[in-house]
């Protein structure tokens, strides 16, 4: 099940085009993000997969040709893969067309995958077939100057129905995390 998605018309869809990647970037850079891990926000991604019951949970800032989870908790074994071995662990960084993060701030809504098979548009995507994922519940990071800074999300290799609870703990742990980053910036302390 997924929320306001749209269904591709016959054909699959790649990476949404960003034409905000390039101000983002330089906005991050700005703001000290998105360049090394940080363990506090290590620490917010692993209350939020607690509180999602997810495996995986992530913090992401999106620039022009990649992704980097400044905040991750991932189990220690990648689930097995079709073939019975296990998925790789997923590290800090992915290419900007893996994943579902990308379409997030593209869309500047919330993203709610249920089973990511059920959807011709990410069914192929390459965190599907490396990591096993199979479904994924996101809200982009929007801070008072209107900008997505990136997303926090929850993964899981099961199917899992996040239903309206899990979309409105992901939307509220989003504005959460925007109001810390904020904060920070305003009394000119570093980010986090």
């Amino acid at each position: 099940m997924s929320y306001d998605l749209p269904r591709p018309a016959g054909r699959l869809l790649l990476t949404p085009e960003d034409k905000e990647a390039p101000a983002r970037t330089r906005r991050l850079s700005l703001l000290g993000l998105g360049e090394h891990p940080e363990p506090a926000l290590d620490a917010f991604a692993a209350r939020l997969a607690e509180s999602a019951g997810a495996p995986y949970a992530m913090v992401t800032f999106i620039g022009e040709h990649r992704q980097f989870f400044a905040g991750l908790r991932v189990p220690e074994a990648g689930p097995p893969t079709d073939s019975g071995k296990r998925a790789p662990r997923l590290g800090r960084e992915l290419a900007r067309d893996h994943g579902f993060c990308p379409h997030v701030v593209a869309r500047r809504k919330a993203l709610v995958l249920e089973d990511v098979r059920d959807y011709p548009r990410f069914a192929g995507n390459p965190i599907v077939d490396e990591f096993g994922i199979r479904s994924y519940l996101g809200a982009p990071l929007i801070d008072s100057t209107g900008m997505v800074l990136g997303t926090v999300c929850v993964a899981d290799a099961e199917p899992r129905m996040w239903g309206k609870p899990g979309l409105e703990t992901i939307k509220a742990s989003a504005a959460e995390l925007v109001a810390r980053l904020e904060r920070r910036e305003a009394d000119g302390l570093p980010v986090l």
